[in-house]
């Protein structure tokens, strides 16, 4: 392996991270705040560091095999969030560094699960960094540096590949350095998009950006301790939802739809089963609200939208506390929590092209059983899928929830009842961010004690980069030469 690759590119990008964190030092300077000092010295340690080590590794052989590339990404996202601790911690706000690193791993990888009791308290250079954390995440960093910073001076299919989330990662460009550059370029464009938006729902300008950050990272860090709930506002929340649900999508749909091939959204299968659902669910929601609570028509229906959405998507935002909705609607929301958006979107969790998947290969099952001669293929937007794909979906799924049983006995040896176990896992390996009951939309993360906020860190990473692109790092093969 070639130790000397792995650092050229991890020194390059942490002077990335730490250009970063000035900027929303700048943004604590333009409101006059103190804490300014905490960004510009935890981006000098950042560069620090880099400079030092550079010299040592300028000279490498610029070869990354697919082990490389597995190391870099797994490793890049460790690092993004060791250094982009330091401003919570330094300046006080987040006392201690294992909550920082859990707060801070929670942007990075937008699950959005939080500590803070206080959101409120911080200054604006810290709710910029926490919501710019997951913007950056969202997208992916190895995506961004791949778009926009010619800095790894290395072809980037093996990091492309490790790093962007779905069974099979799609290119929009002959060349990985122009997929990356359209993905984020369709990213900035609806964050714009968004912004604009809130702004003209009466959301203050410096709100605008901060959510529309975290709503198409899929995030659902907020500027408010209530989160979208504090602006009481149908319009914010509709805005919300619609653009949760397109962060949810497959970015390249959005790419057909700029390029008016709106034929293609609608024969991709994977879109019209997300599609459907959310509708589908968000009806049966409303019905269930109305009949049971007596919930107008239009809140019920904004209601059940919203949260159907946003824990689809695992953007995390809340306008209500869905802990005290009908038991039969709580099961339904933890049930969502395993499927997660499309492949290829800012979303988390299994996608639902798994899922569709896996149901189809099922239902195909029994066909073989009755017709064993036959040959019957698993065939997705008409297309015949691979014995390779459905094994390694098949994988995925038994490996998931597999982490999850063994997750929440974890968490239940540490002191968590098992509904609130239960709902700390599957939040943060499914990037959700709110689970259900202690760790509910109405509660956080902070009474859980700190082993269990390092596995629920670690358990952050894993579903973000999908399970095997850290997993892999674990096996003794790996490592052979």
């Amino acid at each position: 392996m070639n130790k000397k690759i792995i650092l050229f590119i991890l020194v390059r990008l942490l002077a990335v991270e730490s250009v970063i964190i000035s900027v929303s030092g700048l943004v604590s300077v333009l409101y006059g705040e103190a804490d300014y000092v905490y960004f510009f010295l935890s981006a000098g340690i950042a560069l620090g560091i880099a400079l030092l080590i550079y010299p040592f590794v300028n000279n490498t052989e610029r070869n990354l095999g697919k082990r490389e590339g597995y190391v870099v990404v797994s490793s890049v996202w460790v690092m993004f969030s060791a250094f982009g601790a330091l401003p919570f911690y330094l300046s006080g706000a987040i006392p201690e560094y294992t909550n920082a690193f859990f707060e801070t791993m929670s942007g990075f990888t937008t699950t959005g699960a939080s500590i803070l009791n206080d959101i409120e308290s911080l200054s604006h250079g810290l709710l910029f960094w926490r919501s710019i954390t997951q913007w950056l995440g969202g997208m992916g960093i190895i995506v961004m540096a791949l778009a926009i910073l010619p800095i790894l001076g290395i072809g980037g299919m093996q990091l492309f590949v490790a790093e962007v989330p779905g069974p099979t990662p799609d290119k929009l460009h002959p060349r990985i350095k122009g997929t990356a550059k359209r993905l984020w370029g369709i990213y900035i464009l609806l964050t714009v998009l968004e912004i604009i938006l809130l702004y003209l729902g009466d959301m203050n300008l410096f709100d605008a950006i901060n959510h529309s950050f975290t709503t198409m990272a899929t995030g659902g860090y907020s500027t408010k301790q209530l989160s979208v709930a504090y602006y009481n506002s149908p319009y914010i929340e509709y805005v919300i939802s619609v653009f949760m649900f397109l962060a949810g999508m497959n970015f390249t749909l959005s790419f057909f739809a700029l390029h008016l091939k709106f034929k293609k959204i609608i024969n991709n299968e994977e879109f019209r089963w997300y599609f459907f659902g959310t509708i589908g669910i968000t009806i049966m929601i409303t019905m269930f609200l109305m009949y049971h609570q007596g919930t107008a028509l239009e809140k019920a229906f904004r209601d059940s939208l919203f949260q159907v959405v946003s824990i689809l998507t695992t953007t995390g935002f809340a306008t209500v506390d869905y802990m005290q909705w009908p038991s039969f609607v709580v099961v339904i929301i933890f049930l969502l929590m395993f499927v997660g958006g499309s492949a290829g979107s800012t979303g988390g969790g299994p996608k639902v092209m798994r899922i569709l998947l896996m149901l189809k290969n099922s239902y195909f099952e029994f066909k073989r059983i009755m017709h064993p001669n036959a040959i019957i293929p698993v065939r997705i937007n008409k297309k015949s899928v691979g014995p390779n794909i459905i094994a390694n979906i098949q994988a995925f799924m038994v490996v998931y929830i597999i982490i999850f049983v063994v997750g929440t006995i974890f968490m239940s040896y540490v002191g968590l009842d098992l509904d609130t176990a239960m709902g700390a896992v599957i939040a943060c390996l499914g990037n959700i961010g709110p689970g259900i009951a202690g760790v509910g939309p109405a509660n956080n993360f902070a009474s859980i004690p700190s082993l269990g906020k390092w596995l629920l860190s670690a358990l952050m990473l894993v579903g973000r980069l999908e399970l095997f692109t850290v997993l892999v790092l674990f096996t003794p093969h790996f490592w052979k030469k």
